[in-house]
């Protein structure tokens, strides 16, 4: 399938922005099952911006900005030819070993009621794809979706205490228990055009099943990707992986929105 994509972040400020430095997360990158026909940024600076790839693979933007024009945006957008292959990630760079997606962060760091529900799938079996699916429809039941019912700063272990939550949240605590059961396991950005929710940005996990490779989970949504996603970026959790993130100085009352638009376009 083939995706177009558009994700505008829009700032105002109450004050003048002397000086931002700015991290953009907003790249896709071509792999097996994902091939970017066309991508640019726009944005204050990104002329100059540094680019290079990190420690997890991912295409970054750092830009800087002298007193930029206000109200100012950053744009991502481009065309992007998507296959449906059950999740399945392949020909990604990766820098680090696949052992660093056992460590726990703060915003996956399992409670003991997660740990409960993990016990209740029952041990891992010799067959972690089998129990990575269980685990997603564990996930699925126990934090259902709910628009605003959490933050950027919600840990897994809050929305699964709480029982509701966003993609954010759904892929902490999969991600978490993954990891509790020493499956190394990932978060992941990108967009998701779907027939019964409105396109947006998305989060979902990636988990490493031996003899297969990297496989998609979203619980979220109860399924593994498929050709209606777009993958961005990976890390270790949502606070590695923000598609922006800086620093300014002057600036005050910032106010930020963000526009996101994914369709289908003609092949």
């Amino acid at each position: 399938m083939r995706l177009s994509v558009s994700h505008a972040t829009h700032y105002a400020y109450g004050s003048q922005v002397d000086y931002s430095i700015q991290r953009l997360l907003l790249t896709p990158l071509s792999y097996a099952a994902q091939r970017v026909v066309s991508w640019q940024i726009k944005a204050p600076g990104v002329e100059g911006a540094l680019q290079y790839s990190d420690a997890f693979g991912n295409r970054v933007h750092l830009i800087t900005a002298l007193k930029p024009d206000e109200p100012h945006t950053i744009i991502a957008d481009g065309v992007v030819d998507v296959d449906d292959v059950a999740g399945l990630v392949q020909g990604l760079p990766m820098r680090v070993p696949d052992a660093v997606f056992l460590r726990q962060t703060e915003a996956t760091q399992p409670s003991e009621a997660m740990l409960d529900m993990l016990g209740g799938i029952g041990e891992r079996p010799s067959n972690t794809l089998n129990f990575l699916h269980a685990l997603m429809g564990a996930t699925h039941g126990a934090v259902i979706y709910e628009t605003g019912s959490t933050h950027a700063h919600t840990t897994g272990a809050e929305a699964f205490a709480q029982g509701r939550g966003v993609c954010q949240d759904h892929a902490h605590v999969f991600i978490g228990l993954a990891r509790a059961s020493q499956i190394p396991a990932r978060y992941v950005t990108g967009y998701l055009i779907a027939d019964d929710v409105s396109p947006a940005a998305h989060a979902w996990a990636e988990a490493l099943v031996p003899d297969l490779g990297w496989v998609g989970f979203d619980a979220a949504n109860a399924k593994c990707p498929t050709d209606h996603y777009v993958r961005v970026a990976c890390g270790l959790d949502a606070t590695g992986t923000a598609p922006v993130r800086g620093c300014r100085r002057g600036g005050a009352d910032e106010q930020m929105t963000v526009e996101v638009r994914v369709e289908m376009a003609q092949q």
